[in-house]
């Protein structure tokens, strides 16, 4: 067990995606050392421990979705007395869409020092079985339950030009994908990642459309990743000199002086406003 400290520390620790021996050494002496082992699943943490022939010495306390609220400040209670805290999920990098953000937050604010252990990331490793464009990409995370709450998510995304990674559940996935193709266009190419580093993994890189198919005759299961390439750059087009004075002169005539009404239709064409004051003022 660890040295009593004023302060403790906070470890995160990057659990495999499903293979055992993807499990770094730092994350096997953090479970045997650790004072108290906050686990999303404490059953989870039983068995990769056993895969690991690791004892977990340390208090074992489950922290979910649905209680970290409640633990958080007992965990930071643990912190300051000056124990070592290890925060493990069932998979991947704790708060990457999985319990531990209000935690690394609160132990934050306490003045509690913050480490990780890193490892395994769904995120990155679908990214890069993926074979689209990895210099620039987001994640999304879930997308909202709903369906009218992830249409409107998907247009607000739709002319996102890096490459999105997302994070669905398998029931929702078929509706998911239609979504995406109704919204990025049936063309758009993307990757199905599914039950990543396990007996089972899948990838599956197709178009938007054929995919949306494939998943509805295949009804796929397990833990899924999704990768969407980016929108196509879309070149900026400079409107023609009619379609500029006639926009002067629509916010002329809705009460803007000269030199704003310019201002403005430079701004919102992406122009300089010297070059729009030329245009409007050419004889």
């Amino acid at each position: 067990m660890s040295e009593m400290s004023d302060l403790g520390r906070l470890i995160l620790l990057g659990a495999p995606l499903g293979n055992p021996a993807d499990a770094s050494a730092r994350l096997r002496d953090v479970l045997a050392t650790a004072d108290v082992v906050a686990a999303e699943d404490t059953r989870r943490l039983g068995r990769l421990a056993r895969d690991l022939d690791v004892t977990v010495a340390g208090r074992i306390i489950s922290y979910f979705e649905g209680n970290e609220e409640r633990r958080t400040p007992e965990l930071v209670d643990e912190l300051t007395a000056g124990r070592v805290v290890a925060l493990v999920t069932d998979g991947g990098m704790p708060s990457v869409s999985d319990p531990g953000y209000r935690l690394v937050r609160a132990a934050l604010e306490a003045g509690i020092p913050v480490t990780a252990a890193p490892g395994p990331s769904a995120v990155t490793t679908a990214l890069a079985l993926s074979g689209l464009p990895s210099d620039r990409f987001c994640f999304e995370g879930f997308l909202p339950r709903s369906p009218s709450g992830r249409r409107s998510r998907l247009r607000a995304l739709a002319d996102e030009e890096r490459t999105l990674v997302i994070f669905e559940a398998p029931h929702r996935i078929t509706a998911a994908l239609a979504d995406l193709a109704d919204t990025f266009g049936a063309d758009r190419p993307a990757a199905l990642c599914r039950e990543l580093t396990k007996t089972y993994e899948e990838v599956v890189r197709r178009p938007l459309g054929e995919l949306a198919r494939w998943a509805a005759d295949g009804d796929p299961r397990g833990e899924i990743t999704l990768v969407v390439a980016g929108a196509p750059a879309t070149p900026a087009t400079r409107p023609d000199d009619d379609t500029l004075r006639a926009a002067v002169a629509d916010r002329e005539a809705a009460g803007l002086t000269r030199r704003d009404a310019i201002t403005e239709v430079a701004s919102s064409f992406g122009l300089r406003r010297r070059d729009v004051y030329t245009v409007v003022h050419q004889v």
